[in-house]
């Protein structure tokens, strides 16, 4: 009963959070010429964005094959998969869930504890942060990022760099980090308690450095052409819209609404992101002078291709490997697939 109103509650947050910021999206424009600027958009261009966005889920899960290599042999496909199944469930639910679901299916593709496929997805997160954060950097040499945006920067590096310092912590003391997980649930229930030291002691399984040191030069090489093919993305639909003619909206641009909307992605909150997203892409499309209806319809478009095609798929992947979204309401990420 109380994980049912957990699990109620975090959706009722969830669609909070949506409703506040559609609505924060929609005050300012005329829904008509929303839809007229849809209309008008070369849907050409479409296609080759979606190619650049299935490339760039494609390397990602062949950067993660490096991150898992000191404790599972992976081929990239297997990988892929669990990707796409965790993206669906990101859309369809809050607060990132789909990350412990992705975990899972990785735990029972290479019959390990999926609480150590979770580090490596930790990690992964940490990587794509700092990527982010480099960005960020190098576009405050040429664009002034507005105060919000900046400040967001600074609690994000704050919070991976705690993340970080508690993974290599977790790391160096295994035994110490089991301990405190024992000591701190023991009064809720000795055995759940057990439990949760022992995955956290399969989660540090995960924390392990990589093999070879070109692998962290494949890996930091990885990461960049990942966003790259996101910036892609950004930029070929603003070749269908006709916003960099009309608007001149070129790399520069792009990197800032690539900066600014990967903070609805990066901060747990409604599935899907729903708009949050869509509320970021205005804002950051608005520092460029596109107008609200303009820049809304655009944010639509760039939101369905990101999150449509991908959870359809990882709906048919996730139907035909026997998975459900109910199995992540009971914690997949806690279980151990059998070796």
């Amino acid at each position: 009963m109380r994980t049912q109103l957990s699990r109620a509650g975090k959706i009722l947050l969830g669609l909070a959070i949506s409703g506040v910021f559609l609505y924060l999206a929609l005050r300012e424009v005329r829904l008509r010429d929303v839809w007229l600027t849809l209309r008008q958009a070369q849907f050409a261009w479409f296609l080759p964005a979606l190619l650049v966005m299935f490339a760039s889920h494609y390397l990602r899960a062949y950067r993660h094959r490096f991150l898992l290599l000191p404790i599972r042999l992976f081929r990239t496909w297997p990988l892929l998969r669990a990707l796409m199944i965790g993206y669906m469930a990101n859309t369809l639910l809050p607060a990132h869930l789909g990350e412990f679901l992705r975990a899972y299916v990785v735990g029972r593709e290479g019959k390990m504890p999926a609480s150590s496929a979770l580090a490596t997805i930790a990690v992964e997160r940490i990587l794509d942060v700092f990527t982010l954060l480099l960005l960020m950097i190098l576009t405050l040499l040429v664009f002034p990022f507005p105060a919000w945006v900046r400040t967001s920067g600074y609690l994000t590096l704050a919070t991976a760099g705690l993340l970080l310092l508690a993974l290599l912590w977790m790391k160096r003391k295994r035994a110490a980090a089991a301990e405190l997980v024992r000591r701190s649930f023991r009064p809720v229930s000795r055995k759940f308690a057990e439990k949760l030291a022992g995955l956290a002691e399969n989660f540090v399984e995960g924390l392990t450095p990589l093999r070879r040191p070109s692998h962290y030069a494949l890996v930091a090489a990885t990461s960049v052409l990942v966003w790259a093919c996101y910036a892609g993305v950004i930029y070929l639909l603003f070749r269908a819209y006709g916003l960099d003619a009309r608007y001149a909206l070129g790399l520069k641009a792009t990197v800032v609404t690539l900066v600014i909307t990967t903070i609805a992605v990066v901060v747990p909150s409604s599935p899907g992101y729903v708009g949050t997203y869509h509320w970021l892409c205005m804002k950051s499309l608005e520092l460029f002078a596109v107008p609200p209806e303009v820049a809304l319809s655009y944010a639509l478009a760039l939101h369905a291709l990101n999150m449509l095609p991908v959870a359809a798929l990882g709906l048919a992947l996730a139907w035909r490997e026997g998975y459900s979204l109910s199995r992540l309401s009971q914690q997949p990420a806690a279980e151990t697939p059998p070796a």
